[in-house]
């Protein structure tokens, strides 16, 4: 069936390097810079923009996250907290 255009599928995943990470940290946090180890790996290897926020530089993630930091956002929605496991970061960017 040539020059057929291909069939996407609605509500499939979106491709890794369409994705977006945040990284939601603040100075001097030790967990946050473990997060940011795992995260820059997973990112990098997979092609997926991150980009990282200060808690201490919005009032607003102040509010919703200041006791759960870090926190890892995946296009916008809470992924995890605390700790960054690498083999679910990883899933959730390819599935």
């Amino acid at each position: 069936m040539a020059g057929m255009s291909p069939i996407f599928r609605r509500g499939s995943a979106p491709a890794p390097q369409d994705r977006l990470v945040t990284l939601i940290r603040k100075p001097g946090c030790h967990l946050c810079d473990d997060a940011q180890i795992v995260i820059e790996k997973v990112c990098g290897e997979l092609g997926v923009p991150w980009e990282q926020k200060d808690i201490t530089q919005d009032a607003d993630l102040h509010d919703r996250y200041w006791e759960q930091i870090p926190v890892v956002l995946v296009d916008g929605a809470r992924h995890t907290f605390w700790r960054v496991d690498e083999q679910r970061l990883r899933k959730a960017l390819t599935a």
